[in-house]
């Protein structure tokens, strides 16, 4: 049975050496670093709903679209396919497999891209609301 184990202080510790003493041979161990949480997710969608409306330079995009040109323009394996439509779609690379951090570099290069285009954002950066 797979568990998980969120390492957020020694008690954490201690319970997965406790749980890598006890597993069976061959048993395989995975350490990865903290996924996107909901508050970046929302945030995220919420900007390329936005930039999908803008319609920066002309381009016509779903926002799931855009943010598979965002993931691509961070690095991120992303492909496109022909539908039975006819039409292309993205396949690869999802951006639930994110880090945190992943997750926070996809924000700011949309963010950053939005704000060159003059996208009228529906939720203010949260720098912009501490100062407001």
């Amino acid at each position: 049975m797979a568990q998980t184990v969120i390492l957020r202080g020694l008690e954490q510790r201690a319970l997965a050496c406790a749980m890598v003493r006890a597993a069976p041979p061959d048993a395989v161990v995975q350490i990865s670093g903290p996924k996107r949480n909901l508050d970046q997710n929302a945030r995220f969608w919420a900007m390329v709903s936005d930039i999908s409306r803008a319609k920066p330079e002309g381009r016509v995009h779903t926002p799931e679209v855009w943010k598979c040109l965002f993931m691509a323009a961070c690095g991120h394996a992303v492909r496109f396919e022909m539908g039975l439509d006819n039409r292309p779609f993205p396949v690869g690379f999802s951006s639930s497999r994110l880090t945190k951090r992943e997750f926070a570099d996809l924000i700011t290069v949309a963010q950053e891209y939005g704000d060159r285009m003059g996208v009228q954002w529906s939720e203010r950066h949260p720098d912009e609301r501490e100062n407001a």
